[in-house]
Protein backbone atom coordinates (compact mmCIF):
# COMPACT_ATOMS: atom_id res chain seq x y z
CA UNK A 1 0.00 0.00 0.00
CA UNK A 2 3.08 2.50 0.59
CA UNK A 3 4.30 1.56 -2.66
CA UNK A 4 1.30 2.33 -4.10
CA UNK A 5 0.48 5.56 -2.42
CA UNK A 6 4.52 6.84 -3.20
CA UNK A 7 3.58 5.73 -6.79
CA UNK A 8 0.67 7.81 -6.94
CA UNK A 9 1.88 10.39 -5.51
CA UNK A 10 4.75 11.15 -7.39
CA UNK A 11 2.46 10.78 -11.03
CA UNK A 12 0.56 13.43 -9.26
CA UNK A 13 3.63 15.49 -8.94
CA UNK A 14 5.29 15.11 -12.45
CA UNK A 15 8.54 15.84 -11.16
CA UNK A 16 7.48 19.39 -10.15
CA UNK A 17 8.34 19.51 -7.05
CA UNK A 18 11.25 18.49 -4.46
CA UNK A 19 10.27 15.41 -2.77
CA UNK A 20 12.47 12.55 -0.88
CA UNK A 21 10.09 9.84 -0.07
CA UNK A 22 10.73 7.68 3.01
CA UNK A 23 9.08 5.08 5.27
CA UNK A 24 7.80 5.26 8.88
CA UNK A 25 8.83 3.47 11.80
CA UNK A 26 8.47 -0.48 10.51
CA UNK A 27 7.66 0.74 6.84
CA UNK A 28 3.93 1.02 7.45
CA UNK A 29 3.01 4.91 6.63
CA UNK A 30 4.57 7.23 3.84
CA UNK A 31 7.32 10.11 4.94
CA UNK A 32 7.58 12.91 2.56
CA UNK A 33 10.55 15.39 3.36
CA UNK A 34 10.02 18.76 1.15
CA UNK A 35 10.86 22.42 1.23
CA UNK A 36 9.53 25.66 2.67
CA UNK A 37 9.26 26.61 -0.76
CA UNK A 38 7.22 23.38 -2.10
CA UNK A 39 4.55 23.00 0.90
CA UNK A 40 1.66 24.55 -0.23
CA UNK A 41 1.43 23.51 -3.42
CA UNK A 42 1.90 20.17 -2.05
CA UNK A 43 -0.74 20.55 0.59
CA UNK A 44 -3.37 21.59 -1.99
CA UNK A 45 -2.36 18.53 -4.15
CA UNK A 46 -2.55 15.88 -1.47
CA UNK A 47 -5.79 17.48 -0.78
CA UNK A 48 -7.46 17.91 -4.14
CA UNK A 49 -6.06 14.71 -6.03
CA UNK A 50 -9.45 12.95 -5.91
CA UNK A 51 -7.36 9.56 -5.97
CA UNK A 52 -5.43 10.88 -3.01
CA UNK A 53 -7.88 12.64 -1.24
CA UNK A 54 -5.77 13.66 2.35
CA UNK A 55 -8.92 15.88 3.14
CA UNK A 56 -7.75 15.51 7.11
CA UNK A 57 -5.15 17.04 8.44
CA UNK A 58 -4.65 15.59 11.81
CA UNK A 59 -1.89 17.42 13.40
CA UNK A 60 1.17 19.60 13.31
CA UNK A 61 4.10 19.48 15.81
CA UNK A 62 7.96 20.47 15.94
CA UNK A 63 11.22 18.44 16.48
CA UNK A 64 14.39 20.25 17.73
CA UNK A 65 17.64 19.29 16.48
CA UNK A 66 20.27 21.20 18.14
CA UNK A 67 23.46 21.73 16.31
CA UNK A 68 21.97 21.41 13.08
CA UNK A 69 21.87 24.44 10.57
CA UNK A 70 18.03 24.15 10.07
CA UNK A 71 17.39 23.13 13.57
CA UNK A 72 13.69 22.25 13.60
CA UNK A 73 11.55 20.00 12.16
CA UNK A 74 7.68 21.25 10.93
CA UNK A 75 5.85 18.07 10.91
CA UNK A 76 2.48 17.60 9.39
CA UNK A 77 0.20 14.13 9.71
CA UNK A 78 -2.60 13.92 6.97
CA UNK A 79 -5.53 11.54 6.74
CA UNK A 80 -6.99 10.24 3.82
CA UNK A 81 -10.92 8.17 5.04
CA UNK A 82 -11.27 7.18 1.69
CA UNK A 83 -7.89 5.53 1.33
CA UNK A 84 -8.06 4.73 5.02
CA UNK A 85 -4.17 5.75 4.52
CA UNK A 86 -1.72 8.45 6.10
CA UNK A 87 0.68 10.36 5.17
CA UNK A 88 3.56 12.46 6.91
CA UNK A 89 4.82 16.05 5.83
CA UNK A 90 8.41 17.15 7.15
CA UNK A 91 9.73 20.47 6.69
CA UNK A 92 12.87 21.99 8.16
CA UNK A 93 13.31 25.82 9.12
CA UNK A 94 15.28 27.34 11.67
CA UNK A 95 14.19 30.16 13.94
CA UNK A 96 14.36 33.32 11.38
CA UNK A 97 13.13 31.54 7.79
CA UNK A 98 9.40 31.34 8.24
CA UNK A 99 7.13 28.72 7.08
CA UNK A 100 4.01 29.21 5.07
CA UNK A 101 0.82 28.85 6.94
CA UNK A 102 -1.65 26.30 5.38
CA UNK A 103 -4.45 27.76 7.51
CA UNK A 104 -5.93 28.86 4.27
CA UNK A 105 -5.98 25.06 3.29
CA UNK A 106 -6.90 23.64 6.83
CA UNK A 107 -8.72 25.77 9.82
CA UNK A 108 -7.70 23.77 12.52
CA UNK A 109 -4.14 24.60 11.39
CA UNK A 110 -4.31 27.51 13.09
CA UNK A 111 -4.36 25.39 16.95
CA UNK A 112 -1.73 23.34 15.82
CA UNK A 113 0.61 26.34 13.92
CA UNK A 114 0.14 28.29 17.32
CA UNK A 115 1.25 25.37 19.86
CA UNK A 116 4.27 24.67 17.57
CA UNK A 117 5.40 28.37 17.71
CA UNK A 118 4.55 28.46 21.38
CA UNK A 119 6.91 25.71 22.23
CA UNK A 120 9.75 25.83 19.03
CA UNK A 121 9.59 29.34 18.00
CA UNK A 122 9.04 28.25 14.68
CA UNK A 123 7.37 31.43 12.69
CA UNK A 124 4.70 31.05 10.30
CA UNK A 125 4.17 33.06 7.38
CA UNK A 126 0.43 34.04 6.78
CA UNK A 127 -0.83 32.94 10.41
CA UNK A 128 -3.28 35.55 11.46
CA UNK A 129 -3.02 34.61 14.97
CA UNK A 130 0.02 34.10 16.16
CA UNK A 131 -0.08 34.44 19.99
CA UNK A 132 1.07 31.94 22.73
CA UNK A 133 -1.09 29.30 22.95
CA UNK A 134 0.00 26.81 26.25
CA UNK A 135 2.70 28.87 28.00
CA UNK A 136 1.38 31.92 30.17
CA UNK A 137 1.24 35.85 29.01
CA UNK A 138 4.16 37.27 28.86
CA UNK A 139 5.96 34.34 29.15
CA UNK A 140 9.89 33.89 28.11
CA UNK A 141 11.63 31.53 25.58
CA UNK A 142 9.99 27.94 23.56
CA UNK A 143 10.29 25.27 26.28
CA UNK A 144 10.41 22.78 24.01
CA UNK A 145 13.68 23.95 22.90
CA UNK A 146 16.88 21.52 23.56
CA UNK A 147 18.59 24.49 25.22
CA UNK A 148 16.23 26.13 27.13
CA UNK A 149 17.05 25.44 30.82
CA UNK A 150 14.56 22.90 32.63
CA UNK A 151 13.68 25.56 34.99
CA UNK A 152 12.74 27.95 33.10
CA UNK A 153 13.58 31.47 33.76
CA UNK A 154 10.29 32.74 35.43
CA UNK A 155 8.15 31.15 38.30
CA UNK A 156 4.54 32.15 39.01
CA UNK A 157 3.32 31.78 42.65
CA UNK A 158 0.37 33.50 44.91
CA UNK A 159 1.89 36.26 47.53
CA UNK A 160 -0.74 36.00 50.36
CA UNK A 161 0.68 39.08 51.74
CA UNK A 162 0.19 41.23 48.50
CA UNK A 163 -2.92 39.08 47.63
CA UNK A 164 -2.12 38.05 44.30
CA UNK A 165 0.06 35.92 41.46
CA UNK A 166 3.39 37.47 41.35
CA UNK A 167 5.88 36.23 38.38
CA UNK A 168 9.81 36.35 39.66
CA UNK A 169 12.92 34.74 38.86
CA UNK A 170 13.22 31.44 39.64
CA UNK A 171 15.13 30.89 42.44
CA UNK A 172 16.14 27.04 43.28
CA UNK A 173 15.40 26.46 47.42
CA UNK A 174 17.67 23.74 47.16
CA UNK A 175 20.78 21.85 45.09
CA UNK A 176 19.66 19.81 42.34
CA UNK A 177 20.38 15.70 43.34
CA UNK A 178 22.60 13.35 42.02
CA UNK A 179 20.15 10.37 41.01
CA UNK A 180 21.35 6.56 40.07
CA UNK A 181 18.21 5.57 38.75
CA UNK A 182 17.82 2.67 41.15
CA UNK A 183 15.13 2.25 43.09
CA UNK A 184 14.59 2.85 46.80
CA UNK A 185 14.44 -1.27 47.44
CA UNK A 186 17.37 -1.76 44.90
CA UNK A 187 19.43 0.71 46.46
CA UNK A 188 18.78 -0.96 50.40
CA UNK A 189 21.19 -3.91 50.33
CA UNK A 190 22.30 -4.43 53.76
CA UNK A 191 18.69 -5.06 55.27
CA UNK A 192 18.11 -8.28 57.33
CA UNK A 193 16.89 -10.75 55.83
CA UNK A 194 17.94 -10.01 52.39
CA UNK A 195 20.54 -12.99 51.62
CA UNK A 196 18.07 -15.27 49.60
CA UNK A 197 17.64 -11.97 47.33
CA UNK A 198 21.77 -11.66 46.88
CA UNK A 199 21.69 -15.45 46.05
CA UNK A 200 19.50 -15.03 43.56
CA UNK A 201 20.36 -11.85 41.52
CA UNK A 202 22.62 -12.89 38.82
CA UNK A 203 26.26 -12.05 39.63
CA UNK A 204 29.04 -9.95 37.15
CA UNK A 205 31.91 -10.40 35.66
CA UNK A 206 34.07 -8.37 38.80
CA UNK A 207 31.72 -10.59 41.45
CA UNK A 208 32.50 -13.83 40.11
CA UNK A 209 36.12 -13.36 39.59
CA UNK A 210 35.80 -12.17 43.61
CA UNK A 211 34.49 -15.30 43.95
CA UNK A 212 36.91 -17.77 42.29
CA UNK A 213 34.71 -18.47 39.49
CA UNK A 214 36.22 -18.54 35.96
CA UNK A 215 34.08 -17.45 32.98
Amino acid sequence: MVDTLETEIGEAMGGRLPLVFARARFGAELVIHTTREALLPLMLLLRDTPKLDFAQLMDICGVDYLGRAERFDVVYNLLSLTRNARVTIIVPTDERQPVPSVADIWPTATWFERETWDMYGVVFAGLADLRRLLTDYGFEGHPLRKDFPLTGFVEVRYDAELGRVVREPVRLQQAFRNFDFLSPWEAMTTLPGDEKVHLNRVSGPAEDAAKGIKP
